[in-house]
Order: structure tokens, then sequence, then C-alpha cells
């Protein structure tokens, strides 16, 4: 019941998120064409920089819709938001599960070749850019709404590791695509991969950057646009069937150790399994010491066949 109450005051919010979510839909997909690709703006964007102008540090008549506590309390609710989509994502591969059996070890290996990514990153955004956690959320994927839920749920999204791969989502939404179709087209006359390399590579997960990259090599090859569409959409899907459970097992694991060996003195660092045992001996030691103390206590009268004096000897 108290529950129930505790969502009934955040009305105002849950209000004011539908509104902005109905503006950023009703604005729709805008495609601006800048010569050698063209910039997709999608209504998540839109939602994004309406609800950070709305933000009451921003805009100071907003802290009554959005006070304190009430942000406080739908932090939460970000979780319970991706839920749905992760059900939908989920829903989405099981169809597709004979072309991840008929596709063959390219594509079904593929993400492992998405790792490189991390190697690449990492050393960018720890010593170059002097971030702290915030590089374990932002280099271990490319940060799409899997990502977000896998960091949300171990970390949480208020966190540093919160931080950093919802800053990367923000830019790939931003940035991705026409970054994609720029990589493509210099790619694609370079002659250093074929159109089939390029064609399973523009599957990374994001639906707006496969998109924008296939366009991109179907431009530079007419001939082969069904042959790109294929490969890209199968290792589209693949990705999205593969690659949650590749950046939750091995990315993440592997970027957490990275960074601990980086920064091993970052005191927002958890504790290894190590140190966790040495807190818990320290915590509760040995029952050597109490055993002795007890002894102490009871003095050598407590053993039964030792007596303590010549009256009790005489008894």
């Amino acid at each position: 019941m108290e529950t129930a109450r505790g969502f009934a005051r955040l009305w105002p919010l849950h209000l004011l998120v539908l509104v902005v979510g109905i503006l950023a839909q009703l604005i729709g997909v805008r495609r601006i064409p800048i010569g050698i690709g063209t910039v997709l703006l999608l209504p998540m964007l839109y939602a994004f920089v309406i609800a950070l102008l709305l933000n009451p540090n921003v805009a100071g008549f907003m802290k009554k819709v959005v006070s304190r506590e009430r942000a406080a309390a739908a932090g939460p609710l970000i979780v319970v938001a991706l839920m749905p989509f992760i059900a939908r994502f989920g829903a989405d591969i099981g169809p597709g599960i004979e072309l991840v059996i008929k596709s063959g070890p390219a594509l079904l290996l593929q993400e492992i070749g998405n790792l490189g990514t991390i190697i690449l990153a990492f050393p960018i955004a720890v010593w170059v850019l002097r971030m702290g956690r915030e590089s374990i959320g932002a280099v271990h994927s490319i940060a799409r709404e899997p990502n977000i839920a896998i960091i949300a749920d171990r970390y949480g999204l208020r966190s540093a590791e919160g931080t950093g791969v919802l800053g990367v989502y923000v830019m790939g939404t931003l940035f991705g695509t026409f970054i994609f179709a720029v990589l493509a087209s210099l790619f694609s006359t370079s002659g250093l991969f074929s159109v089939e390399a390029l064609a399973m590579a523009c599957g990374i997960g994001s639906g707006s950057m496969m998109a924008a990259c296939a366009g991109a090599l179907s431009a530079a090859d007419p001939a082969a646009t069904e042959t790109i569409t294929a490969l890209a959409g199968s290792s589209n899907l693949l990705t999205y069937a593969t690659g949650m459970y590749v950046s939750l097992f091995v990315a993440l694991p592997l970027v957490e150790w990275m960074y601990r060996w980086a920064r091993p003195d970052d005191p927002g660092n958890p504790p290894t399994r190590r140190e966790r045992r040495a807190a818990a001996a320290a915590a509760h030691p040995a029952g050597t010491a109490t055993g002795t103390a007890g002894a102490t206590a009871t003095g050598p009268s407590a053993d039964p066949t030792t007596p303590t004096s010549g009256k009790d000897e005489l008894r």
C-alpha cells in the first residue's frame, strides 16, 4: 500500500515524462543530408534535450514539479522502463535463431572481434581523457539500450559507470549514424576490405547505424545492394542475439579487470574476493581467541579432575 502511495505522489513527474515523450514522437525522425552522408535525429535525442532543458538546475521554475525527492524516487524506475524493451529484445531473437545457426562462424564469432574496441578505447579513456570509473561504462560496448540495462542493473545509472554509458549513448545517438556513413564510404572506396566484410561490420546492434552504413555501401556498390542488405541485417540480428551476453559475461568483467590494473588505488573499486575474505577474517577471528579467553576467565577449576584446594581433595 505504501508503495502505491509513493508512486501516486510522483504523478506530476509521470505526466511530464508522458508529455515529453509525445512531443518527441510528434517531431519524428529528421534527416539532415551533408553530402557524404546523412545525420539522423531520432526522437530519443529530442526527449533527452527537452528533459535536459526542463532540469530544475537549468529551469528554476521546474523545482516544484521535479523536486529532489521525486527525482530520487524516479531513478529506480529507469530499470523498470527498460524491462519491456529487454522482453521485446528476447522475443525478436527467438524467431531468427535458425538464421543465427545457419550464418556460419564468420558472423557467429564477430562479437568477439567487437572486443577489440575495448583495447582501442580504454587507454584513451583512462590515460588521455583521465576518466575514472566512467570509463567502464563508456568503453565496454557501443552503449545501446541492452548495454544501458546491464549497467543500470549492476551499478545503477546514478553511478560513475552509469554516467559513462549514458554519455556514449547520447553521443552515439547524435553522431553515430554520421560516423558510420562516413566510415562505410571511406572503406568501400579504399579497396582494403570486400563489400561482404563491410556489410557484416554494419551490424553492431543499432538499427539506425546499420541503415546508415548499409546505405552508404549500397551507394558505393549498387550491384551488391541485396547482398549488403542481407548480410547487414543478419549481422545486426546476431549482434542483438549475442552482444548482450558477450557484454555481460566477457566485456564488462574484462574492462573491470583492466581498470583495477590501471587504477588499483581508486576508492570506487569494489573489494576483490581476496579482500572480502580478509575483511571477513578480521571481523570474525578464529575461535582460538574465544577459547583462550574462556579458559582464562574460568580458570583451572573448570577442569573437574584438578583439585583446587586441600579441603576439596579431602572431600
